[in-house]
């Protein structure tokens, strides 16, 4: 099997969000994309690493040991891992900040996706390190929502997040992608680049779209 950071990792700048959901179509898994409203919190920023799950839900008081099993997620955490969290639909406080991401970084992760809330957005910017959430509060998840596993398989949206899939962000949106695809799907993503290119090329010359797309099948 490809090490897929080894092999497209420093081609990662090439690839786009909709090409790998492109090839993931052509492949038959056609819920390889998290909810439309998961945003970087810097347009430029793009991650690609191993998915860490982490699935949270929402409490009625402050529990005997808080953050307890977030903890225990985020030291677990490997070098080329991004942790994919979620609240199971709560976005009444942040599950993520900045110290979390400054301990994420510390053990090797690349970034972090939450299906819900941050905080601490400027100190994220300023370390750089790539967050993409549903928006910002201040509130704090102490008492509100507390993490129930970490390591399991969670279903953000229609996508189920295994952990080891592969997570490729950019300001598109989120594309995971199983890990027994892997090697297909970024293998057929950078075919694509490469056509895509070539039919830019044709189109600024001024053919017929339809021509193009007749000759190369890709739009």
């Amino acid at each position: 099997m490809t090490d897929i950071l080894t092999t497209y990792g420093p081609h990662r700048d090439l690839l786009y969000s909709s090409v790998l959901a492109d090839v993931l179509d052509g492949l038959g898994h056609r819920n390889s994309v998290l909810p439309a409203d998961l945003r970087p919190l810097k347009p430029e920023w793009r991650i690609l690493g191993r998915a860490a799950t982490l699935a949270c839900a929402p409490v009625a008081e402050v529990p005997a040991k808080p953050y307890a099993l977030e903890l225990e997620c985020i030291d677990a955490l490997k070098r080329g891992d991004v942790l994919v969290g979620t609240t199971h639909g709560d976005r009444g406080s942040a599950l993520w900040g900045e110290l979390l991401s400054t301990a994420a970084r510390a053990h090797g992760a690349v970034g972090a996706v939450i299906d819900g809330m941050t905080r601490d957005a400027a100190k994220i910017l300023e370390m750089n390190f790539p967050v993409f959430a549903a928006g910002f509060i201040p509130l704090d998840s102490k008492g509100r929502i507390d993490a129930i596993s970490h390591g399991q398989p969670i279903r953000v949206g229609d996508c189920v997040v295994q952990p080891g899939d592969w997570v490729f962000g950019d300001i598109d949106g989120i594309v995971v992608v199983p890990a027994n695809l892997a090697d297909q799907a970024f293998a057929g993503a950078l075919d694509k680049v490469r056509g895509e290119n070539k039919v830019r090329e044709e189109l600024a010359r001024g053919r017929s779209v339809r021509e193009v797309f007749a000759e190369y099948g890709i739009l």
